[in-house]
């Protein structure tokens, strides 16, 4: 049987609502505030028809270009051939949220300032940088008649009729 090519051809799970949240979306979701320059994830919203998102566009990450009353326009990068394309789309507010990517990044910058206050207080150098997570140390493991080796091999297969 052929496949329909439609514009939300195959998407039967990928816009499906989690279990015991389906429904009309709260009021919270489309009384966010964003602002030009916010990082936004974009996620469908089933219930919400209008100004829903292609499925392509479904779970990427963008900038906000555009603030309108009901809808935002967000900056996405698509992939096309061996390039990335910019893209702007305009998606109502109940198929965006703002994305957690930042979080870390920010948090960071504020225990960098705090660290850096205090070291300017005591008069200290200090490091913020990050560094990689370093190779294990070397050990030497003694042998001795408590730490004796030990031989380990498979037992031998044997059937027990």
């Amino acid at each position: 049987m052929p496949h329909s090519h439609g514009l939300r051809g195959r998407t039967r799970h990928l816009f499906k609502k989690a279990h015991k949240k389906h429904g009309v979306s709260s009021t919270g979701k489309a009384l966010q505030t964003y602002h030009v320059g916010d990082i936004v994830d974009i996620v469908a919203d089933s219930s919400e028809h209008r100004g829903f998102v292609w499925k392509g566009q479904h779970g990427k990450t963008g900038i906000v270009f555009n603030v309108s009353p009901r809808a935002v326009g967000v900056i996405i990068h698509k992939v096309v051939g061996n390039r990335y394309m910019e893209k702007r789309v305009n998606i109502r507010c109940e198929h965006v949220r703002h994305s957690k990517c930042r979080e870390d990044f920010i948090r960071r910058v504020k225990e960098n300032a705090e660290k850096k206050k205090q070291a300017k207080a005591s008069g200290e150098q200090v490091n913020v940088k990050r560094i990689p997570a370093q190779p294990r140390s070397s050990s030497t493991i003694s042998v001795s008649k408590e730490n004796a080796i030990e031989t380990l091999r498979p037992i031998a297969y044997d059937t027990y009729i």
